[in-house]
């Protein structure tokens, strides 16, 4: 019952490399100026001189052509999904525009934000690494022709940005911000049996039909029936279904709103009349919950309520600053992939048709010229 969030903004890359990051941590599944870098262990990297087209100047720097391609590549790798969109003109120039952003406010970071933002970096990479292997590694850099450097690189100008930021916050503006998400950190524990409007394999329901569904469940369990057996027979959730149709100890701002309205609401160990969501119907009964209290946050958690607070920043740079630091932003047109050679096609009169044209044998055309002439 997850919400998917396609809204993309100067956040985009951040959000990107949060998510990959969480899911290499828990088993699921300065910026790249083609200057002398330096990798983890130090070693330096050959310098490339880099004679391609200025695309961007700044205040203090520029983005030429092969920066910015760069860029665009290892932003792939993160976020396969944003290749498509940065064949758009309009999402090219807002990426450009982050590019420029992260590249100068890392610049500008403390020495202490940079340092840590370095150490995060290789931390992240080595993770990602360790999940796929060397090989498959070396073949997801190769494919969009980029060095394990480069993007290290890229990987530690973004958390230096993120740490310099998280590093302005103040105790007050992160008590504050606590208030604004505490109830989406409340996490409850929330058995449901759901019936869809499009079960997979089946026939789509009109909501009349699965309400109709769903009201034959409650009645079933508010005369007794075992919740869990229930729902592991029943239950349309895939997520939920071989665990009795349980979602124990979640955060409810995971879920769609009308789902996480009934688990921030519902009275407890009651079973519900339906509750209607995009997906379909859902019978549920919430069986815990806990609000979260500032001083028992995790440091993950602390973390998160940060970095949201920080946000404002960032914000306030994108909107108001930003547009006076940029000069010249003319960004090359977006490649057209190579129309395949062909070649023309070779012409030949059918040997049938080459038989006919012949003369037949024994006509004026096989008579001697000399005596053609004569008639």
């Amino acid at each position: 019952m997850s919400q998917n969030n396609k809204k993309r903004s100067w956040k985009g890359m951040l959000m990107t490399l949060t998510l990959v990051f969480a899911l290499v941590v828990t088993g699921c599944g300065a910026g790249s100026d083609n200057n002398a870098g330096e990798t983890k262990e130090g070693t330096k990297t050959e310098a490339k001189k880099d004679n391609s087209k200025v695309v961007a100047t700044y205040e203090g720097g520029q983005l030429t052509e092969n920066e910015f391609n760069k860029e665009i590549a290892i932003r792939s790798i993160f976020d396969p999904q944003s290749a498509q969109l940065l064949q758009i003109e309009q999402f090219r120039e807002h990426f450009a525009k982050e590019t420029i952003a992260y590249k100068y406010l890392a610049e500008k970071a403390t020495d202490k934000a940079k340092e840590e933002g370095k150490k995060k970096a290789n931390e992240q990479i080595d993770a990602i690494k360790k999940q796929l292997g060397d090989e498959q590694f070396k073949k997801m850099l190769e494919a969009q022709k980029v060095t394990e450097a480069e993007m290290r690189d890229f990987t530690a100008r973004i958390l230096t940005v993120v740490a310099d930021m998280n590093q302005k916050v103040t105790d007050e503006q992160l008590k504050a911000e606590f208030e604004k998400v505490k109830k989406e950190m409340t996490t409850a524990s929330v058995r449901h049996i759901l019936v869809q409007f499009k079960p997979e394999g089946g026939k789509e329901r009109t909501k009349e039909e699965a309400l109709k569904i769903a009201k034959g469940y409650e009645a079933r369990l508010k005369k007794g029936e075992d919740f869990a057996k229930l729902a592991g027979e029943v239950s349309e959730d895939g997520g939920s279904k071989a665990n009795g149709g349980l979602y124990a100890d979640a955060q409810v701002g995971q879920w769609v709103p009308a789902f996480k309205e009934a688990a921030l609401t519902l009275e407890l160990n009651k079973i519900s009349e339906p509750v209607e969501t995009e997906y379909g119907y859902h019978v549920m009964r919430v069986e815990k919950r806990t609000e979260k209290q500032f001083d028992k946050l995790t440091e993950e958690e602390m973390n998160m309520v940060r970095a949201t607070a920080a946000t404002q920043y960032m914000d306030k740079f994108m909107k108001d600053e930003l547009p006076k630091l940029i000069k010249k932003l003319e960004l090359p047109p977006v490649p057209q992939p190579e129309a395949p050679k062909t070649e023309e096609p070779k012409t030949e009169q059918p040997a049938d048709q080459k038989e006919a044209d012949k003369p037949a044998a024994g006509t004026e055309a096989d008579k001697p010229a000399e005596e053609a002439d004569k008639k």
